[in-house]
């Protein structure tokens, strides 16, 4: 990709300019050029005017006319454009043995400019200007002249001095360049081809009594403007652009065709005026799709990608709009006063294409439209622009303007590498255990936004990982509202179990996937999902087979040995259900009074208490039992105290973790009748 280069040869023309371009070579060569000529290239800025000039260069060439590219931007000041403009017409002439005569000539010539001053001003005839400068010498300076003139008068053909881009020099440099071509113009057998757009260089040859397209007239022998581009085909450019832009790109993103018809005809393509911009937006979007290692929707990249090149008042904003943008809403009604404020910033960047801005809110950004139109988008469709990976999502819309993934989004990410492996046992526990563990709740967590494409293959392999994996999930601070982790797997879970939607299925399932859950904990999270207990079933399978598998269960904590009990990551609540559910039939769990199981049970009776002070965000944490379980587990408070005593007594202070010194501080402040108020400040 070459950013915004015109073309050279006529095989590159996409836009059948290439006649025309023949046709404008053949009427300069039909001109009368004894007394020079200039030519007009007319067009506004991006309209091609180079590239057409190049095409006909290209016939010229070929015809064997000799070509000097003259550029105006190197240089400032009348004095450096003439010895610029003599410099490069000698040099040129010396390259060809027949023309090497006249270019001596010229060169003489050009050295008695060498001390004339930059400033000359336009209503001065050439002859005063001369006049003024050599005094004296001007005789021997109208012979010179006359010699070059002789010589150029002879050559067989005309020299071509193509002078581009005027248009885009300062206002006394585009002034300096047209009293260049006013000193110059009347050289024999000399054509000068000016390009540029007719209304910028009119406005900078304007003064106060004197008219800028006056002043070109009297300069400009032939004009020529370019027509514009058709729209059709530069749409038809446009989109072929794009594609040949985005060859190559292993992975440029999920591409939504039902969406980009409209993405492209109201942001795109009212944005695209010129075959510049044509260029420049290949080039663009090439580099940011490449980077971007398709982790964002390719539709979504393109739009924005046009609202940064081609609108950067309003992409500016976009960082301060991501809340306003992104954040959805269950009523029209809601007073989200500062979020519409942001919108309306938004769309006034940019009064001239107020309406692409808006466009751009509504194909890109549906939670916005309620902030312009009657449309409501509620916390539905927020798994599914992240699933979709469109910028409609915060963390999505943040990676395109930050290049880097946010902590939700990284862990989205992953939970799609591993819903892709999901069906295959090996494979997806393999997967979640080559992650970070201090990121695999995250991902967990995020499976969630993959919940309408679970599937009967899904449910087996992914249930017995996710149960098996929780007890591994380490600790780590929580805000106010975090869910614990064995929440965080049973949503998932639940979601999984769900999806076979018929109870049958879910029991068949239970069945192939208990004899591989590798816990206690484990199995009671599953009874849990599926069975009937109040406040926690979900009521998966009939109740005959919820009271089955509980039965099995239970007889399972009975028998399950100590070395296996005090290794449970919800020992407390195993040996309680298992105490508080048992039939009248059955023998109530013993707990063997071992320091080493006695300590398991007080660490799995741990907690704190999160709570924040009003006017204040900081969380204050505040260590707690699961006091009533702990008595109930053992069968009254005497009993448990006596258990604490022979755990101290059995484990030196010195052995014991500063943790488990904490903890058994904070059970003789409970022995000792302490107990936390209803209600902490």
């Amino acid at each position: 990709m070459i950013a915004d280069n015109p073309i050279r040869r006529p095989e590159h023309d996409t836009l059948g300019r290439a006649p025309a371009a023949r046709s404008f070579a053949e009427q300069i060569l039909s001109l009368d050029a004894s007394e020079g000529i200039v030519v007009g290239v007319l067009g506004p800025w991006g309209s091609g005017k180079t590239s057409f000039i190049n095409l006909a260069c290209c016939y010229l060439k070929d015809k064997g006319l000799t070509v000097i590219d003259f550029n105006p931007w190197m240089f400032s000041g009348t004095e450096q454009l003439l010895n610029h403009f003599f410099s490069e017409l000698t040099a040129k002439l010396k390259l060809r043995k027949e023309l090497s005569e006249v270019a001596k000539l010229v060169e003489e010539y050009a050295a008695a400019f060498s001390g004339m001053t930059p400033w000359i001003d336009l209503v001065v005839s050439v002859a005063n200007v001369l006049r003024k400068i050599f005094g004296n010498g001007e005789t021997d300076l109208d012979t010179r002249r006359k010699r070059v003139e002789d010589a150029l008068l002879s050559l067989p053909q005309p020299i071509i001095v193509v002078m581009d881009d005027i248009d885009r020099l300062a206002r006394n440099e585009i002034r300096e360049v047209f009293k260049l071509v006013r000193l110059i113009a009347r050289f024999p057998n000399i054509i000068y081809v000016l390009a540029f757009d007719r209304l910028m260089v009119e406005k900078a040859l304007r003064e106060p009594g004197i008219s800028g397209r006056d002043y070109l007239e009297k300069i400009l022998q032939l004009v020529v403007d370019l027509p514009a581009v058709s729209p059709d085909i530069l749409q038809r450019q446009l989109l072929q652009a794009i594609d040949e832009a985005l060859a190559g790109i292993d992975d440029p993103g999920p591409f939504y065709a039902d969406a980009w018809p409209d993405i492209f005809m109201e942001v795109i393509r009212p944005l695209v005026r010129n075959m510049r911009d044509v260029r420049r937006f290949a080039t663009t979007i090439r580099g940011t799709v490449r980077s971007l290692n398709g982790q964002i929707a390719l539709t979504d990249v393109l739009a924005l990608e046009a609202i940064r090149l081609f609108l950067p008042d309003v992409f500016a904003q976009l960082p301060f709009a991501v809340d306003a943008l992104t954040t959805v809403s269950d009523s029209i009604s809601r007073s989200d006063d500062h979020l519409k404020a942001a919108i309306d910033t938004l769309i006034n960047a940019n009064e001239t294409h107020s309406g692409v801005v808006k466009s751009m809110i509504r194909r890109l950004f549906p939670a916005a439209r309620r902030h312009i139109e009657n449309n409501v988008y509620g916390p539905e469709w927020i798994n599914i622009w992240l699933r979709k990976r469109r910028v409609a999502h915060k963390d999505i819309l943040r990676l395109y303007l930050e290049r880097v993934a946010g902590e939700g989004l990284q862990a989205f990410t992953d939970a799609e590498r591993a819903f892709s492996v999901m069906a295959d046992r090996k494979l997806f526990e393999t997967y979640l255990r080559s992650l970070d563990p201090q990121r695999l709740e995250d991902v967990i967590a995020s499976l969630e936004v993959f919940e309408d494409r679970f599937s009967k293959e899904h449910v087996v392999p992914g249930t017995i990982v996710l149960l098996n994996l929780r007890p591994e999930l380490p600790e780590r601070p929580r805000g106010l509202f975090d869910l614990d982790p064995r929440l965080v797997v049973g949503r998932v879970v639940y979601r999984l179990l769900r999806s076979l939607n018929d109870p049958v299925a879910v029991e068949n399932a239970v069945r192939a996937i208990w004899p591989e859950l590798t816990s206690l904990s484990a199995k009671l999270q599953l009874i849990d999902i599926v069975g009937y207990r109040e406040h926690v079933g979900h009521k998966l399978v009939s109740e005959t087979a919820a009271a089955e598998f509980e039965r099995t269960w239970r007889s399972e904590v009975r028998a399950a040995p100590v070395t296996e009990l005090k290794h449970e990551a919800d020992l407390l609540r195993v040996l309680l259900v298992a105490k508080r559910y048992a039939e009248p039939d059955e023998p109530a769990p013993e707990i063997p009074d071992m320091p080493e199981l006695t300590l398991a049970i007080l660490r799995a009776a741990r907690t704190e208490v999160r709570s924040v002070i009003i006017g204040s965000r900081a969380i204050r944490r505040s260590p707690r039992l699961y006091w009533d379980s702990l008595v109930e587990v053992f069968g009254d408070e005497e009993c448990l105290r006596q258990r604490v005593n022979r755990l101290k007594a059995s484990l030196p202070e010195e052995s014991l973790s500063d943790e488990d010194k904490e903890l058994l501080r904070l059970v003789d402040k409970y022995l000792e009748g302490w107990r936390p108020p209803d209600f902490d400040e």
